[in-house]
């Protein structure tokens, strides 16, 4: 008896670390803290394949310290002491345990060193879709402090997955390249539409992971960014640039726990499609504010129902605040284009010159008899 209750005990443990073998946040040895042997390094250059614990490396990838000096500029890390560059053509990659169909977001670290063009190529294989990757060009930086959190979403097409970060610059230095630090993934739910509002994930609180790190400036969400595959379920990022995704840990949130900054003017616009009765009247209400991130000044939010618009203005402060807003529209499709976007560019005063905006939240749609009864 004692053997098999020895027996059962071992299979629960083992069923339960299959279980949880993914949980929202970093991946093992995300935040690349556990580095190669001396022998496998050169210099900074790494010279085995897996000499990095849970990563598999091909072409010129060093391991950086924190402080690590290239000619006048010192490298910082975001979390921790250590982080990754990658070379012309380097890749780093890991296989993960997923529950196969469910969709997934992957957040990564990254900052420019050399060249203003750098990119980074995400994807994830086995992929049941041609062309599904993620292309980061990072030239533009977001953050004070020059690393930037960028996220990425995909639905997994098996049980083991393997995701691969690649640089696919080619510099005159071969070491020139970003650097990465920081890789999480977590589960995206996609949310439903409700009698309380006919849109999806209005109060953006579905969305990707955001690092806890004290000095987090939240998550950038790229553009050209499809409703099916969004790391903002619900939402297309149909813009030139990119929207910031930010928590109340870090931020001024008006309601819930998450938001979005519009960060880009009227490059950076946020959208989503409803079906709607023809005739029927609607309302849609929305908070206008700034995140308590010395983004001050003059704002003005853009919104868009169909052929009808509102602009809300906002004086900012940069210590927090909001107002609410609202559009009355009568419907004339059956499916209407929901979007909103700032007027103009602002940028914080701490004088960085990284880029933000106004914050939006608490988006709701609404079905009524009348208009004129609101």
């Amino acid at each position: 008896m004692k053997k098999v209750a020895m027996f059962l005990l071992l299979l629960l443990c083992a069923t339960s670390q299959i279980a949880s073998s993914v949980k929202d946040g970093l991946l093992p040895n995300g935040n690349f803290e556990y580095g190669p042997k001396a022998s496998e390094l050169e210099g900074t250059k790494v010279m085995s394949a897996k000499a990095i614990p849970n990563w598999e490396i091909s072409g010129y990838v060093e391991y950086i310290k924190s402080g690590h000096k290239q000619g006048d500029m010192l490298l910082i890390v975001p979390e921790g002491a250590f982080a990754v560059r990658l070379g012309n053509e380097a890749l780093i990659k890991q296989k993960i345990e997923v529950v196969k169909g469910d969709f997934y977001s992957l957040t990564f670290s990254t900052a420019r060193t050399c060249a203003q063009e750098e990119r980074l190529n995400v994807s994830v294989s086995p992929n049941n879709e041609k062309n599904d990757f993620g292309l980061f060009p990072i030239q533009t930086m977001y953050s004070s402090n020059g690393w930037d959190s960028y996220a990425w979403a995909f639905q997994a097409d098996a049980h083991v997955i393997e995701i691969s970060i690649h640089n696919p610059g080619v510099e005159e230095d071969a070491a020139c390249g970003p650097l990465i630090d920081s890789v999480a993934l977590k589960t995206l739910y996609n949310p439903k539409r409700t009698r309380a509002n006919l849109l999806k994930n209005g109060n953006f609180e579905e969305g990707p992971y955001i690092f806890p790190r004290p000095t987090s400036e939240g998550v950038i969400i790229p553009p050209h960014i499809e409703d099916d595959h969004s790391p903002l379920p619900g939402w297309i990022i149909e813009s030139l640039k990119a929207i910031k995704y930010i928590d109340s840990e870090h931020f001024s949130v008006p309601k819930g726990k998450r938001a979005i900054e519009l960060i880009a003017g009227k490059e950076s616009a946020v959208a989503q499609i409803v079906k709607t009765a023809i005739g029927r009247n609607y309302v849609l209400s929305f908070l206008v504010g700034d995140a308590n991130n010395g983004c001050e000044g003059p704002m003005v939010v853009e919104a868009f129902a169909g052929k009808n618009t509102v602009k809300v203005s906002y004086n900012s402060k940069g210590k927090g605040g909001f107002k609410a807003a609202r559009l009355a529209f009568r419907a004339e499709s059956t499916r209407t284009r929901i979007m909103f976007y700032s007027t103009f560019y602002a940028m914080k005063s701490d004088n960085s010159g990284s880029l933000c905006g106004p914050l939006l939240d608490d988006v709701k749609l609404l079905s009524v008899r009348k208009l004129h009864h609101l």
